[in-house]
């Protein structure tokens, strides 16, 4: 059975560690979710996902659905089959998708008509056809369809975006209760742009509906920091605190600490993947550009204090050379290095919580980028 627990928390700070309970395995959180877009955590395999500590990757409604397929993806039982990944996946829903290819798509009480990036052909997703999609892709977790607004949108858009992703809410969850055929969990999206009454009404809204988890949508869409920051901080408390929180799309070690602080229980975020293949390095230390110059002789590890294989076998110098190269391998080590850190990071926390120190930990976290 799916299931959430609360087993320590912080107690000067709303930080928590819980174990969530699927059929494919437990998940402790905070957990950090690596980006498998399209059915693949970009330069690395499964294998080398498993000994960088991911329990649970996130899949892509949207770019699964338009390729391969799901006539491909049905032929294996599913995206754990084709993939051969056995841990728990969470899919999205295809909602940040049509917002960020908002010129080519159109939403309508029924749903969302748009245009393929790949080739223009036309397609159609109601909340209904969402869930569908990701009870076939056999997702441990699945999300609503939900319409996230850009930044900034003002108060009336954010009321009546945030009202249509309550209908499609309850929709999902109607379609979902009776189409399951084993114990997965779906997710409400709470959304309400950057107005707090909007935050407190989407969330009182879902929550009324019940579900097995709580998303928080519609952040790390191009607001400060600090708005992002006050949103969150808002929105987690007047989630029901047995359910896991999760801040979809979130993002540097900086944002995982200050929103763990806050109570949130999972995250997401392409930044990992995305800068190792451009060359930034997560260290202990703040991060690391490993095209500079100054790397070109160093025979050291990127972080003295990281187990990852990168540093294990390999010099900054090395993986200079490689990235300057452009050679493939400097893609796989780099990506190796970042999923450890950010997953070695995870772990760090939740022992923090255990030990009621998080307080203390966030500090000397900051302090070592200082």
């Amino acid at each position: 059975m799916f299931s959430f627990e609360v087993l320590s928390a912080s107690s000067d700070t709303r930080a928590r560690c819980g174990i969530i309970k699927t059929e494919r395995g437990d998940i402790e959180t905070p957990i950090f979710m690596p980006v498998g877009t399209a059915g693949s955590v970009k330069a690395v395999s499964v294998e080398e996902l498993k000994d960088c500590g991911a329990a649970i990757i996130l899949g892509n409604t949207y770019h699964l659905y338009l390729r391969p397929g799901m006539d491909v993806v049905n032929v294996f039982g599913g995206l754990h089959d084709f993939m051969k990944w056995d841990r728990p996946i969470l899919t999205d829903s295809g909602g940040f998708q049509f917002f960020s290819l908002a010129k080519l798509a159109k939403f309508t009480e029924e749903g969302v008509a748009f245009q393929s990036h790949i080739d223009g052909s036309r397609h159609f997703f109601s909340p209904e056809k969402s869930v569908e999609i990701q009870l076939s892709l056999d997702s441990d977790i699945i999300m609503c369809l939900d319409e996230c607004l850009p930044y900034p949108a003002d108060h009336k858009a954010a009321k009546k975006g945030l009202e249509l992703t309550t209908r499609w809410a309850s929709r999902c969850r109607t379609f979902w209760s009776e189409n399951r055929k084993r114990d997965n969990a779906l997710f409400g999206i709470v959304q309400g742009g950057m107005f707090p009454d909007l935050r407190k009404e989407s969330a009182m809204q879902l929550g009324e509906l019940d579900f097995p988890g709580y998303a928080i949508g519609g952040l790390s869409v191009g607001e400060p920091k600090n708005t992002m920051l006050e949103m969150a901080d808002h929105t987690i408390p007047l989630l029901p605190y047995d359910k896991p929180k999760y801040i979809m799309g979130v993002g540097t070690p900086e944002d995982l600490v200050d929103l763990v602080g806050l109570g949130a229980d999972m995250f997401d975020c392409v930044m990992p993947t995305r800068n190792a293949r451009n060359g930034k390095l997560f260290t202990s230390f703040g991060a690391v550009n490993i095209s500079n110059a100054c790397h070109t002789l160093d025979n050291s590890p990127v972080d003295e204090n990281c187990g990852c294989y990168t540093c294990r076998n390999y010099s900054r110098s090395y993986l200079r050379h490689l990235y300057k190269s452009r050679e493939l391998m400097a893609y796989r080590l780099n990506t190796i290095h970042n999923l450890h850190y950010y997953l070695n990071l995870m772990k760090e926390i939740r022992s923090a919580i255990r030990e009621d120190r998080y307080d203390a930990f966030r500090k000397e976290f900051y302090a070592k980028r200082s």
